[in-house]
């Protein structure tokens, strides 16, 4: 298993966490539910994706699909955590459109075998777009509500992170392929980040409380 990249664990420790919330039945984070689907999915592309790169075969396409994938997952999930219902609608229409665009520039223009770097930087600009209403309307909220034990807060602060700094490093990953202090720190930087992500999902479901605030969404 010296194949599988150190963040790869993180998946795997969210996901095992993340079955906890069928343990806490609470209509309030009825989001999270579908979050051990999509962990256990990440688990299993990443682990093939790992295994596909040790073998010396190519893993752009699998990776060009899934990110697709994870990037609807995401805005799905954004929409659900939001209360605007006028909002949700605009970000579950936006999802679907970024679907369309996104597989079209992988089958169309950049190819199966380049990294969508043009969609991939586009998914990154909704979704920290997206957190940020979030955290608009968060704060917006006329009572108060301890963050620390809120999911949502710490799901779209972990996002909000995450794509503000992969946004550079994978949308221009085709142009950093040549500098070579980038290719020798890229998986370094990866990991990183994804290490922070997933803690941060793993925070989000081991903070879960039964009812506790009035909001349908926080």
């Amino acid at each position: 298993m010296g194949f599988i990249p150190l963040y790869v664990y993180f998946v795997a420790v969210s996901f095992i966490a993340s079955l906890l919330i069928y343990q806490k039945p609470n209509p309030y984070y009825g989001y999270l539910k579908i979050f051990p689907f999509f962990l256990l999915a990440t688990f299993l592309a990443e682990f093939y994706g790992s295994y596909l790169s040790s073998q010396g075969e190519n893993n752009v396409a699998l990776y060009n699909f899934f990110t697709v994938f994870e990037f609807f997952f995401y805005q799905i999930l954004i929409s659900l955590i939001v209360n605007n219902r006028r909002i949700k609608m605009i970000m579950q229409i936006c999802s679907l459109i970024y679907v369309l665009i996104a597989t079209a520039n992988i089958l169309f223009f950049q190819g199966l075998n380049t990294f969508h770097t043009i969609t991939y930087s586009l998914a990154c600009l909704i979704i920290v777009g997206f957190c940020v209403y979030y955290f608009w309307e968060l704060f917006k909220f006329p009572k108060s509500i301890k963050l620390t034990r809120t999911p949502a807060f710490w799901i779209c602060s972990g996002l909000l992170f995450f794509y503000c700094c992969s946004f550079p490093l994978y949308g221009f990953l085709n142009v950093w392929s040549n500098v070579p202090i980038i290719v020798k720190n890229f998986m370094e930087i990866v990991t990183i980040l994804n290490i922070f992500l997933y803690s941060t999902f793993t925070i989000a479901f081991l903070c879960v409380k039964t009812r506790k605030y009035t909001s349908s969404s926080l």
